[in-house]
């Protein structure tokens, strides 16, 4: 998935992040196959996992991580990534989260500073994540309740 930036963690590891929040982890379908997924959890700001191995317990946290968005190579460049980061962005504010955090890597912050996220100094990475890899966050907008939100 993100072989250019010469980053990989194994399945037992991925599983371990979708198993500690499903509220906050969803799949993406185009017809009868994946197109593209979202792995976020709650974690303690300015700390994200470490690649290298599973997650071992589930933080009590106000700040939910998004660990992982991905969208198949052939359905990119399609807004399919902007989909999924709505909607996650609204299951937050749904479940009462204050904040998402993440950690740009290949040269992604500029998606992410798109869609509001803005580079928060303090966080220590993991060398896992490789070079030039960006701590970014963003508040979670109040969502109101009694009405959907329409897409816009």
């Amino acid at each position: 998935m993100y072989a250019s930036a010469a980053l990989s963690e194994g399945v037992e590891a991925l599983r371990s992040r979708g198993r500690a929040s499903p509220a906050t982890c969803f799949v993406l379908e185009r017809g009868d196959r994946v197109a593209g997924y979202v792995l976020a959890l709650p974690y303690p700001r300015f700390r994200c996992p470490d690649l290298a191995r599973p997650e071992e317990r589930t933080f009590d946290s106000r700040n939910l991580h998004l660990h992982d968005l991905v969208i198949a190579d052939d359905l990119r460049g399609r807004g399919l990534g902007s989909r999924l980061v709505r909607h996650l962005t609204e299951t937050a504010a749904r479940l009462s989260y204050e904040r998402i955090s993440l950690v740009a890597v290949g040269g992604t912050e500029r998606f992410w500073a798109g869609h509001g996220y803005r580079p928060d100094p303090g966080a220590e990475l993991h060398g896992s994540y490789g070079d030039g890899a960006v701590y970014m966050s963003r508040p979670v907008p109040h969502h109101r309740s009694g009405g959907s939100e329409e897409e816009s």
